[in-house]
């Protein structure tokens, strides 16, 4: 058993994974910490809200403030200052880093020999462990677009016009949330997954299990008409578009009725157009966690299958 959680800190260890571990603690830590001004800064606002006579002291309407906290920083010369005082931090740490741990370069490629498992650099391990759970076409295509297209409209689908250049919480659940799920579950995880889980052949090792490298697991992966009896290819795919169809439909039909109802003002402010496209983007997202339970607690390949793609 020791041996086992001593192979998972060399795989710790590894430079090409300081990223990662360093994200580990990194990324809990700023969210935190952005956290706690911004439940500081609703409290102010329930108090400036219960008293008017505060306000005008101590509050203006685009920027929560009172005494004690720090203002905003003007760009010259105090926040070049501080950029230029953290650029010299940084080089500084990639300066030793580069010195005390070796570059994980490896012996020119070998078509002949290749890496089990050959995985891509960390910042791509997400894409990787999509590519378990969907086409190629689209986890490595589709997905990433959608990613970049979902980050240019959030200006366009944004209509709340509070919390604009300070931290809070209560004023921007949703945005702070939907941000949340999607960088923490949906990418920071699926590195950390693709790092420390993975292991060859791409298989799941659950931390403390021993990388096996002759390792074999018989499971039978099926697609859902499989468990249906569908066997024709036209059949299937009618099937699967129905039901991913529906998904988005009733799905559809649950968020409105969540979003109606814990973010009023929000959903009479959107536009139809606003509303259905955020509407698909969060369907969108929910999906990924949803696809891989399926196919990690029963086996479930594909939902819906046609000629040209799988999904």
């Amino acid at each position: 058993m020791w041996g086992d959680w001593r192979q998972l800190s060399e795989i710790v260890s590894v430079p090409d994974n300081v990223p990662i571990v360093a994200l580990l603690f990194l990324a809990p830590f700023y969210v935190w910490y952005g956290l706690r001004q911004a439940f500081a800064t609703d409290n102010l606002i329930g108090q400036l809200e219960a008293d008017p006579a505060l306000a005008k002291t101590h509050h203006r309407k685009v920027f929560p403030w009172k005494a004690g906290w720090d203002r905003e920083v003007h760009v010259w010369p105090y926040l070049m200052r501080m950029e230029f005082l953290v650029a010299i931090i940084v080089t500084v740490i990639l300066t030793i880093w580069s010195i005390t741990l070796n570059a994980p370069l490896e012996e020119p490629a070998n078509p002949n020999l290749t890496m089990n498992p050959a995985k891509a650099p960390w910042y791509f391990l997400g894409l990787q462990e999509m590519l378990v759970y969907f086409d190629p076409w689209i986890a490595g295509v589709v997905m990433p677009t959608l990613i970049i297209i979902g980050l240019m409209v959030i200006p366009y689908i944004d209509t709340n016009p509070l919390g604009s250049g300070y931290y809070t919480w209560k004023q921007r659940k949703f945005a702070i949330g939907t941000f949340l799920f999607g960088f923490i579950i949906l990418w920071v995880a699926m590195i950390i997954i693709g790092t420390f889980i993975r292991g060859p052949g791409w298989q799941w090792f659950w931390p403390g299990q021993t990388w096996d490298h002759n390792r074999l697991i018989y499971e039978v992966n099926r697609d859902l008409p499989d468990l249906f009896g569908i066997t024709s290819n036209l059949a299937k795919a009618i099937f699967g578009a129905v039901i991913v169809g529906g998904y988005y439909l009733l799905g559809g039909f649950i968020l409105h009725a969540l979003f109606r109802r814990y973010n009023p003002k929000d959903y009479q402010r959107m536009s139809l157009l606003q509303y259905s496209i955020m509407m698909f983007f969060l369907l969108t997202m929910v999906a990924l966690p949803l696809k891989m339970l399926l196919r990690l607690a029963w086996h479930i390949k594909y939902v819906w299958i046609t000629p040209w793609f799988n999904v």
